[in-house]
């Protein structure tokens, strides 16, 4: 059992501490890097701190549950399980006790996840969970031998959306206001290095609204008080370097893993949209290993049944791209000799629409042709690729990229490489981001990391006519083993889609689709 005290380093390495940070329902992102640090990197820890939805992972790391295991619960997660409307204090308005409560979670959700208190608090693991205690004014660090039900809800109990947790005749909330990442819990513990898994919007994107406001409240304390515990850390290793004993007497090293998570903190009604964040974890935590320099094995990919389920349909774009010219859109308005027309005639086939949707990378398979008459008339398409709205520069920066390889009639190999540009920030509106395709021809068959040091054929735009895509409409395919899966399966492709749509262009009504 935890006794709470600093134990000692691992056989002479550096004491290590693992902090969960909070950001509510974003950290099933955080279960997904917890996959790839612990089973996939086999990373030890001999300290682990969790705050506000942080305690979620926690719990399940202290029952001795591995990576993968917190991450597949996470990924079979029904978030309405969870909800639970505070029906009888609705009536009372402004004045309620709380929008919501958490009885969802401990009759359904905690059972879903084998939560064992007494396992728990018998973990030989040192980890320590974060509450503020109302009635003192004081935060609580709570050793998991101390751990129970009410003390853990106590810690996720957001004013407002949940009602405050009285233990013993003192009130306990979600410690969130005073930390969302207990870093000097973890250096007074004695630990040197300091893994942080950090989840809470750090975009600096105002928005309004009341609700939208509540959150940067948040977001403004969790950053802030993490900035000023980067800042004290680094003016202490600094010191340190230069001879004196620093605030801390010890080099800390601080290994921060932050990621914007498209998931809302607290509103989401799409499992699909858990097993994307987790997703989403696991990949950014494999790429943020290697360039740490942290070795690692990929694990068997997540146990799922076989998925017949396909969805194809039609694209025809038409436009104009220009020989030897670099910029997309000189190369579509371009005329004279260098100029031609071009059109793309494509099928998209979805096979298996399970993994395309929860996969990062949204990938699916191109059949069709490219018709220009300067490169030899109608050319069918070898082997090609679509991603749908994937991650550009950040979540509300989306793109659709097409690559295709197609030969000319000289026998010339080629590639037509595009991307849709789908951003709020364009200015130029949800038709004109999602129905033009800006292209660009290179020489040989070559992919997206390939592509930069190859040679330019030429470059244009090609888009969607408002006809077309009135035809577009009609062309879709779904092959289910059923009618009511056909159904469901077309209704997760939509839920996906303007999901998506929503997380870039409706922002400012509430913060990441709860589709």
């Amino acid at each position: 059992m935890t006794t709470g005290q600093a134990t000692e380093p691992r056989s002479g390495s550096p004491r290590r501490s693992l902090i969960l940070a909070g950001g509510g329902l974003k950290v099933a992102f955080q279960a997904g890097v917890l996959q790839v640090l612990l089973d996939e990197a086999e990373l030890e820890f001999d300290h682990v701190d969790g705050a506000s939805g942080g305690v979620f992972n926690l719990a399940m790391y202290c029952q001795g549950k591995s990576g993968h295991e917190i991450a597949d619960n996470w990924r079979s997660l029904s978030p309405l399980k969870g909800v639970t409307p505070n029906w009888r204090e609705w009536p009372k308005g402004p004045y309620a006790r709380s929008l919501f409560t958490l009885d969802g979670y401990r009759r359904r959700v905690f059972p879903d996840w084998g939560l064992d208190w007494e396992r728990i608090r018998a973990t030989d693991r040192e980890a320590t969970f974060n509450l503020y205690n109302f009635s003192a004014n004081e935060l609580e660090t709570v050793t998991a031998d101390r751990m129970d039900e009410d003390r853990f809800c106590a810690g996720v109990s957001l004013p407002m959306w949940f009602p405050p947790v009285v233990i013993d005749g003192q009130t306990y909330i979600d410690p969130v206001y005073l930390t969302d990442g207990n870093v000097e819990e973890a250096i007074r513990r004695g630990c040197d290095e300091l893994w942080i898994i950090w989840t809470v919007s750090r975009r600096h994107r105002w928005r309004d609204g009341f609700v939208a406001n509540y959150f940067h409240i948040i977001e403004t304390a969790a950053n802030g008080q993490l900035q000023h515990w980067l800042r004290r850390i680094e003016v202490s290793n600094a010191a340190i370097r230069n001879g004196d004993n620093g605030e801390f007497g010890r080099l800390i090293e601080v290994r921060l893993l932050s990621a914007e998570v498209p998931l809302n903190y607290l509103i989401n009604f799409s499992r699909d949209r858990f097993t994307q964040a987790v997703e989403l974890g696991v990949r950014r935590a494999r790429q943020w290993c290697t360039a740490q320099g942290i070795p690692w094995q990929p694990s068997a990919p997540p146990d799922r049944p076989a998925d017949p389920t396909r969805i194809r349909f039609t694209e025809h774009m038409v436009g104009r791209v220009t020989f030897g010219e670099n910029d997309y859109r000189k190369g579509a308005l371009s005329e004279g000799g260098a100029a031609a027309d071009m059109a793309l005639h494509l099928t998209i086939d979805i096979q298996g629409v399970d993994r395309f949707i929860v996969s990062p990378e949204h990938e699916a398979s191109l059949q069709g042709e490219i018709v220009c008459q300067k490169l030899g008339g109608r050319l069918p398409v070898e082997r090609g690729t679509f991603q749908m709205f994937v991650e550009h520069s950040d979540p509300e920066h989306l793109r659709m990229c097409y690559r295709l390889f197609f030969t000319d009639r000289a026998g010339h190999r080629l590639t037509l490489s595009g991307y849709k540009d789908v951003n709020e920030d364009s200015r130029r509106g949800i038709w004109k981001d999602t129905s033009v395709l800006y292209t660009r021809i290179v020489r040989g068959h070559v992919d997206a990391d390939e592509e930069s040091g190859a040679e330019l054929v030429a470059s244009g735009a090609v888009r969607i006519r408002p006809t077309d895509f009135l035809k577009q409409l009609t062309t879709f395919r779904v092959e289910a083993e059923s009618l009511p899966g056909k159904a469901t399966t077309l209704g997760r492709f939509g839920q996906f889609f303007f999901g998506k749509l929503w997380d870039v262009y409706a922002q400012d009504f509430l913060p990441w689709s709860p589709l």
